[in-house]
């Protein structure tokens, strides 16, 4: 069974008082999170992962430590990693779950202390790649960083939150700002409700 594009779960332009312009939607979303569905499903067609989860393919297709992946992993990877992202924004202004406060205050010291290693990570991420807060395999939360479209599911990680920092993701808004860019995300855009229920 062939992947499909997800609709966005807000209008294009949502977001764009938040800061993430309608341009960017129509690009990021139905120009490039489209060619990831497409060129995922023209690759996996007759092949054993034909009809597997996208989690089964990711760990299955995965090369650690390779620079460059093969084809199956990067756009199904990055299919996974968008299908999770947008979902992870909204254009109504959530507060973070209590919850979610104590356990990022318990993991990093503060929540601020953890935005700021999450912005460090993101624009530390030489050329293209996402920074996460992910739930590592001994149940700690962490921010980490991956190249390319290399996600927590590849590593054994779960992922609570995480932002594409590939320039087609905040170009057009932010130019090559990307800390701006970043700080924006978390600020005024994350949907805390949803990065606690991954908890």
């Amino acid at each position: 069974m062939a992947f499909s594009l997800p609709d966005l779960p807000y209008a294009h332009d949502a977001l764009a008082a938040k800061g993430m312009s309608k341009e960017t939607l129509e690009y990021h979303h139905d120009l490039h999170h489209k060619a990831y569905v497409d060129n995922g499903n023209k690759l996996i067609a007759g092949t054993e992962w034909d009809g597997k989860s996208l989690e089964d393919i990711i760990t299955g297709t995965y090369q650690a430590g390779a620079v460059a992946q093969n084809g199956i992993f990067n756009n199904i990877s990055q299919l996974w990693n968008h299908n999770q992202f947008w979902g992870w924004m909204t254009p109504d202004t959530t507060a973070m779950p209590g919850e979610l406060e104590k356990a990022l205050t318990e993991a990093f010291g503060s929540v601020q202390k953890f935005k700021d290693d999450f912005t460090a990570a993101g624009g530390a991420q030489f050329g293209s790649g996402w920074a996460w807060l992910v739930r590592d395999k001994d149940g700690s939360l962490k921010v980490t960083k991956t190249e390319n479209g290399v996600n927590p599911v590849a590593l054994g990680q779960k992922a609570l939150l995480g932002i594409d920092v590939w320039e087609h993701s905040y170009y057009i808004d932010f130019r090559n700002k990307r800390p701006a860019y970043i700080t924006n995300f978390l600020d005024n855009l994350v949907n805390w409700e949803a990065v606690a229920a991954g908890l």
